[in-house]
């Protein structure tokens, strides 16, 4: 098995918990024992999409890492929580709701490049500690202001109380900061009170299955045909077609020599059968991540 499972996560799972579910399917279906990884944390209280890489799919997980979202979420006005999410307790108060217009006016000011400061319970690293242990403690947590960039932001429904949003972001980019940031130039605080992933790089609901189903098809030993191929995790990357001595070369981490493509990563195959990521550069391709199959 190779390949990726999209896991339409639900409430109150975390990303392990989603591999650790991966792994219980294969094992209930009687499948090989393979490596299994997430291409990218959610949170437990948001859904959505969840790649799953399967098998040698782990080695291109790192790439969903870097890939763009595309995130559904909805902004709870008047209250700020210390986790920036329904998790946490409510640290400051507003009366001030926002006009439909309002919020239409400020989102220009979230759109294209930004700066924003992740939120305290982050899993980012303070000193060698994560972010969320420091504020879990008490601690007072003071995170860098980071780049994103957020293609586009939508708004949706908006009734005063709750506006909701569909924004396709950077990697990197928090939405619990997102929110509170609307919320303040708002004039208002908010936190964030639904968040659903509808895309992670080239994954969408539209492949997506629910846990249930992930069970139904592992015990119909059937996970072959939900599991999408190694090539789906780069559908970005053009193919590059290679002779058998070409696939022997890369096999053994040679540099292959007179490769006529324009410079840039592509995906090497030996009829249809992955072989690498490879790199080309100057009519040279070296490999970046290599396929044993």
């Amino acid at each position: 098995m190779h390949g990726w499972i999209i896991l339409d996560k639900p409430l109150g799972l975390g990303s392990t918990q989603g591999v650790s579910a991966v792994k219980r399917a294969l094992r209930a279906g009687g499948y090989a024992k393979a490596k299994v990884g997430h291409g990218g944390t959610l949170d437990p209280l948001a859904t959505g999409v969840l790649p799953i890489a399967v098998g040698e799919a782990t080695k291109l997980a790192g790439r969903m890492l870097d890939a763009s979202k595309v995130y559904d979420f909805t902004i709870g006005f008047g209250v700020q929580t210390d986790t920036l999410d329904l998790e946490g307790k409510a640290i400051a108060l507003s009366e001030v709701r926002p006009t439909l217009a309002a919020v239409e006016a400020v989102l220009g000011q979230f759109t294209g490049p930004i700066e924003q400061v992740p939120p305290a319970y982050s899993a980012l690293k303070v000193g060698g500690e994560r972010a969320y242990d420091l504020a879990r403690a008490g601690e007072e947590v003071v995170l860098a202001t980071r780049a994103v960039t957020v293609f586009s932001l939508t708004l949706g429904d908006s009734d005063g109380e709750t506006a909701t949003f569909t924004a396709h972001v950077s990697k990197g980019t928090y939405i619990r900061s997102l929110a509170r940031d609307i919320a303040l130039a708002l004039g208002t605080v908010g936190h964030v009170t639904m968040l659903r992933r509808t895309r992670a790089g080239p994954f969408g609901l539209d492949t997506a299955i629910s846990l249930d189903k992930l069970d139904e098809m592992a015990n119909g030993r059937a996970l072959e045909d939900i599991i999408l191929p190694l090539r789906a995790g780069l559908d970005d990357i053009p193919a590059l077609p290679l002779s058998p001595d070409q696939a022997g070369a890369l096999r053994q981490g040679r540099v292959m020599v007179g490769i006529v493509v324009d410079d840039g990563q592509y995906f090497a195959t030996l009829d249809d059968v992955p072989v690498a990521l490879v790199e080309v550069s100057g009519r040279e391709a070296r490999v970046v991540r290599g396929f044993n199959l």
